[in-house]
C-alpha cells in the first residue's frame, strides 16, 4: 500500500496534507490550495486508501494526524521545501543569478576588464560560482576548443583557425618595464641599447609580448637581451625583480597596478623608455558551436562594456 501511496502522491497532495495539519480544518486547508472541499474530501480519501489507514481523525475541535499522517506530514515538508528550493535554484538559472560561470584571460584584461566585470556580477547576485584561470593566449583558446571555459579573453595565432569563434575586438596595449624601485636604470630617460646588459625574465618565445619586445629591439637595430628567463608566471617574475637587477615586460595595465596600489618590499617603478612597445589586440572569444548560459551571457556583455 505505501508503495502504491508514494507512486501517486503529487505534490498538491502533500501541500494539502501539512494545511490540513496547520488550520485542522479540511475547507481551510482547501482554500490555501486552491480547489474545492469535495476536491480536497476526495484527495485525502483516495491518499487515505492507498495508505491503508486514515492519516487524520476526526474531532469536534477539528482534525489531528494520526501516527501515519505524522510520518506522511514530516516527510511532506521536506520534500516540499527542497521542490521549493529547487524552483528557486532553476529561476535563477535562468535569469542569470546563479550558477557556474568558467572564463580564461591573459594578465593585462584580467585585472583591468574582467575582474571589474564580475564584481558588477557580483553585487547583483551572491550566488555565483565564477572560475577564472589567468594563462598565456595559446592555452586559454586551446581550453576554449576542449570546452573548459564559457569565453576567453586572450589573442588568437596568425595560424588559429577562426571560423568556429565568435570573435569580438579589444584593445592594443601598451608594454612597460617593471623593476625595483632602486634598479640602476630606474629614474633616468633610458634607450633600448640600455637593456642589453640586463636579465629578462618574460614570457616564452611565440608569445604576444616576446614577440613585441624582440620586434622593438630588431626594428630599431639593436640586439635583443641575450639573458633571460622565461616564463609567463606573475609571481615568477616579481621574485626576481625584487631580489636581483632583472626586467619584467607586463602589460601597461599590470605594470599600473603593481607600481600603484600594490607595495612590494620598497615598491616597484616602471623604466622611462624613449620606445612605445606595443602588442597586438587581446579579444572576447566563444565557441560558435556552444550555447552561452545566461549567467556566461550576462558576464560576456559586462566584459563587451569595457572594452
Amino acid at each position: 500500500m505505501a508503495l502504491n501511496l508514494t507512486r501517486r502522491m503529487k505534490p498538491a497532495h502533500l501541500q494539502l496534507i501539512q494545511a490540513i495539519a496547520a488550520s485542522g480544518k479540511l475547507q481551510l486547508a482547501a482554500d490555501v490550495v486552491g480547489i474545492s472541499q469535495p476536491a480536497a474530501s476526495r484527495i485525502l480519501t483516495e491518499m487515505e486508501k492507498d495508505a491503508g489507514a486514515p492519516l487524520f481523525e476526526r474531532h469536534p475541535r477539528g482534525m489531528v494526524e494520526t501516527a501515519l499522517g505524522a510520518i506522511i506530514l514530516r516527510h511532506a515538508r521536506v520534500i516540499l521545501a527542497e521542490m521549493e528550493s529547487l524552483d528557486k535554484e532553476v529561476k535563477h538559472l535562468m535569469a542569470g543569478t546563479a550558477g557556474e560561470v568558467r572564463v580564461g584571460s591573459v594578465t593585462g584584461p584580467a585585472s583591468a576588464v574582467l575582474v571589474p566585470a564580475l564584481q558588477q556580477l557580483r553585487a547583483r547576485s551572491a550566488d555565483i560560482r565564477p572560475t577564472v584561470l589567468v594563462a598565456p593566449s595559446a592555452t586559454l583558446v586551446r581550453g576554449l576548443e576542449e570546452g573548459r571555459f564559457d569565453f576567453v579573453i586572450a589573442r588568437i595565432d596568425a595560424h588559429q583557425e577562426v571560423r568556429d569563434f565568435y570573435v569580438y575586438p579589444g584593445r592594443t596595449e601598451q608594454i612597460s618595464l617593471v623593476v625595483r624601485h632602486d634598479h640602476p636604470l630606474a629614474g633616468q630617460k633610458i634607450t633600448l641599447r640600455d637593456l642589453r646588459d640586463f636579465e629578462f625574465v618574460v614570457q616564452e618565445s611565440g608569445s604576444p609580448i616576446r614577440q613585441s619586445l624582440e620586434q622593438t629591439f630588431l626594428r630599431n637595430g639593436v640586439s635583443a637581451p641575450e639573458i633571460v628567463t622565461n616564463s609567463s608566471s606573475l609571481l615568477i617574475a616579481l621574485s626576481m625583480i625584487c631580489g636581483s637587477d632583472a626586467i619584467a615586460p607586463q602589460t601597461r595595465e599590470v605594470a599600473d597596478m603593481l607600481t600603484g596600489t600594490t607595495r612590494i618590499g620598497d615598491g616597484l617603478v616602471c623604466l622611462d623608455l624613449d620606445e612605445m612597445i606595443e602588442v597586438p589586440p587581446y579579444m572576447v572569444i566563444h565557441d560558435a558551436k556552444r550555447q552561452l548560459t545566461r549567467l556566461a551571457e550576462i558576464l560576456l556583455d559586462e566584459v563587451l562594456t569595457r572594452l
